[in-house]
């Protein structure tokens, strides 16, 4: 997350950026484009089986690649009534996502705490806010750190703690070609600093 206004600054503009160019070329010059890659890699855009593939593809990313459309701030209405002090948790919210190193699956699951300030969410908020940072090119690392940081920027909670359990098909199917690697990745804010706290959080999604 930036840290300072102008750094903000170019946060805002890179994803103002990312929506503002998405139609700056037209569908027919990506599917040509499509069709190039399938050349590239040997096979014949123009056979049978192929013929509709550029389509199906960039239908395909309408959905893929759908939260570069949406604001987290939309989704994030949040309520005095019904606040509490104690620990609200979301565990195992299931994503889809794509790497933005080599354009390849990862997925998993997301678990989400945090300690209401006098405001809570609903529930299913939380999982609207991990599709929209998923369904955008990304890396695990910064994808719970944005999580985190909408929750803190919109609930303004005492503090935050998202983990991250993901597969990615960039080092099963290529590369290393791991299978079974999993990899964790967590963001912290506020009080979850404190050893106390983080530990509350993790006995609870540990559990069965």
């Amino acid at each position: 997350m930036p840290k300072n206004d102008k750094e903000q600054s170019l946060y805002k503009a890179e994803s103002s950026a990312a929506q503002t160019d998405k139609h700056k070329i037209t569908e027919e010059e990506l599917a040509q484009s499509i069709r190039n890659i399938l050349t590239y890699i040997g096979e014949d855009p123009s056979r049978e089986g192929l013929k509709e593939t550029p389509k199906r593809i960039i239908k395909s990313w309408d959905k893929l690649f759908s939260g570069y459309a949406k604001k987290p701030e939309s989704v994030l209405k949040t309520f005095t009534e019904g606040s509490c002090k104690e620990m609200v948790i979301l565990k195992d919210i299931e994503f889809y996502s794509m790497c933005e190193h080599h354009f390849m699956p990862f997925f998993g699951t997301i678990s989400i705490g945090y300690l209401p300030n006098k405001k809570v969410i609903g529930i299913s908020k939380l999982a609207r806010l991990v599709e929209i940072y998923s369904r955008r090119l990304q890396i695990q690392e910064k994808l719970v750190a944005q999580i985190a940081d909408s929750l803190m920027e919109n609930l303004h909670p005492l503090g935050v703690m998202v983990v991250c359990k993901a597969k990615h098909m960039c080092i099963c199917s290529r590369g290393v070609e791991k299978h079974n690697a999993e990899m964790i990745t967590s963001a912290l804010r506020g009080v979850f600093d404190k050893h106390e706290v983080r530990q509350e959080f993790l006995q609870f999604v540990q559990k069965v």
